[in-house]
């Protein structure tokens, strides 16, 4: 049996050993940082593994303050979600309906396939794994709930002063 499995890797090109170990063995380790211009700010992101925006896999986490809202989007790639602490609720659909939305507690997975619209939320924080293969790309439905598309304090205009 032994035989053929190597056989078969053989043949299929397989790794029989992993060529690189990641090893996060103190979370108080982590370097957390602001999100990518793509998220609403407010988080808190950490890549633990790879690089979200290359080609290959990665794994990142995000802590979301309470009321993190994040509108309908899609990814170009499939998303893999893991809740580690507190909730988040998730939906699917191009409009974001707190009702229809599914809790998901810690230690609960949601998943959703390369083009599916959907959207997230938290109502009192979560920190949250997300992993996948990258480069990780988000496109929001409705193109004005895009954070990159809205002003920053820094970018807007300076009030008129009377002299």
């Amino acid at each position: 049996m032994r035989r053929i499995v190597l056989i078969c890797a053989l043949l299929l090109g397989l790794p029989l050993a992993a060529t690189a170990m990641d090893i996060t063995a103190d979370p108080a380790t982590i370097k957390w940082g602001p999100p990518p211009p793509g998220l609403p700010p407010g988080a808190q992101v950490a890549v633990i593994s790879g690089d979200p925006g290359s080609n290959g896999p990665y794994v990142v986490r995000a802590k979301l303050p309470r009321g993190y809202t994040i509108a309908p989007h899609t990814h170009p790639t499939d998303e893999n979600v893991t809740v580690l602490s507190g909730s988040m609720r998730f939906g699917m659909g191009d409009k974001l309906d707190k009702k229809k939305a599914t809790v998901v507690r810690a230690g609960g997975f949601f998943g959703a396939e390369q083009g599916m619209q959907h959207y997230a939320f938290t109502s009192r924080g979560a920190v949250i794994q997300v992993h996948g293969m990258g480069p990780f790309a988000i496109t929001y439905v409705n193109a004005a709930d895009d954070p990159r598309n809205k002003p920053t304090a820094q970018a807007a205009p300076a009030a008129d002063k009377k002299k």
